[in-house]
């Protein structure tokens, strides 16, 4: 199968499009899309024309491709110079940064000096707690989550009060460490309630990645408590981080021969739900459900895999408990997918490993002396 190179700001371009569409939910999807794309290239054409002097502040920023105008943005009183301070006031709302640039995938040196929140050990260990679960935070290593941990500043909330509002341009990334909060979406002039937070979650982080203003209302129905992390420490960290640890997942899901049949989309769709761990020498990675009958307890070492190889579909595609444990054979990282989102997404791949049931046979038979698990369920 012949390599297909994505095309450089298709993905950003897919993304800010779809971003307006989940927003203004419109009728029409191919006139939505004629209109947006037609006014990104007007709006390209017109920055692709630098005027004779600068503008003046007052006249706001000039939109690029894929980005929106803030129509409040000659309302501003704030120097453009102010986009690149790192430290922000906690609560104060920021100013037009619709045209603000940012390629995670450039290894420019980081400069910005980093934004540092003082906390007590008890604020820390409750910071720490709330953060165990975000996903957005699981593929940073230990510097980076630290920095992350150190920016992070607490905020407390009060019944009815707007923690974020739709349209605005995002300031703060937020993890809810207790409370309950609306979701809210206004279209046509109506307000209605699309889902609520319980005690824990996290958003805001689509107006941040995408440049978008944000796409809802979150309204506390409680007394609560968040902390935030401002735009800078959240774009310069994570967006970076997760813009290069998805290329190498990409990479990665390319040399898997079973992966190689899926469409782009589809192996696109996988980067997106995989996760990453890792385990040291000797740890157990996988457990055998039950024992042989015949062999007892006694565990043979039968194969060893290695970069690049995949193990654990085998209980997957024929729905039978573990037959074989994996054991990490010094320190070990692994890309892992839940089996929801195995079955969801890999359903193309199933016929494949299915047609391999010769090959599962084989390894049963080398575990067992026999493949009879495997062709009798019942057995």
């Amino acid at each position: 199968m012949s390599h297909i190179q994505i095309p450089r700001g298709l993905t950003e371009l897919l993304q800010g499009y779809t971003v307006e569409v989940l927003r203004q939910q419109p009728p029409d999807l191919v006139d939505f899309a004629v209109d947006y794309f037609t006014r990104l290239r007007e709006a390209r054409a017109q920055a692709s024309s630098p005027p004779a002097t600068p503008p003046p502040a007052s006249q706001g920023l000039e939109p690029g491709p894929g980005l929106v105008a803030d129509a409040n943005a000659d309302s501003d009183t704030e120097d453009d110079e102010d986009l690149d301070v790192p430290i922000l006031g906690r609560f104060d709302r920021r100013v037009s940064v619709c045209a603000e640039t940012f390629n995670p995938d450039e290894e420019e040196e980081d400069t910005d000096p980093r934004v540092i929140h003082p906390k007590t050990d008890l604020q820390r260990c409750r910071l720490q707690e709330a953060c165990k679960d975000i996903l957005l935070f699981k593929n940073l290593d230990q510097e980076q989550l630290s920095q992350v941990l150190d920016a992070m500043f607490e905020r407390t909330v009060k019944v009815d009060e707007h923690v974020i509002d739709q349209g605005d341009d995002g300031d703060n990334f937020y993890v809810i460490e207790r409370g309950t909060y609306d979701i809210l979406v206004t279209k046509d002039h109506q307000t209605r309630s699309v889902g609520q937070y319980d005690n824990r979650g996290s958003f805001g982080e689509l107006a941040l990645m995408y440049n978008t203003p944000r796409a809802a209302t979150i309204v506390a129905t409680s007394e609560g408590s968040l902390w935030g992390l401002d735009r800078v420490t959240f774009r310069r960290i994570i967006v970076k981080n997760n813009a290069r640890k998805r290329k190498m997942f990409e990479s990665f899901i390319e040399s898997v021969p079973l992966l190689k049949s899926l469409e782009l989309s589809e192996r696109m769709k996988i980067v997106d739900v995989i996760g990453e761990k890792t385990y040291k020498d000797g740890e157990r990675i996988i457990t055998q459900t039950k024992a042989n009958k015949d062999g007892g307890n006694q565990e043979v070492e039968i194969a060893r895999c290695h970069k690049g190889q995949y193990f654990g579909e085998l209980a997957l595609v024929t729905n039978k408990p573990r037959a074989a444990s994996a054991y990490a054979v010094g320190d070990v990282k692994c890309l892992v997918m839940d089996v929801q989102a195995f079955e969801r997404l890999l359903g193309p791949c199933m016929d494949i490993m299915k047609r391999n049931i010769s090959h599962y046979e084989e390894q049963l038979v080398k575990m067992f002396g026999s493949s009879m698990d495997l062709i009798d369920p019942g057995q």
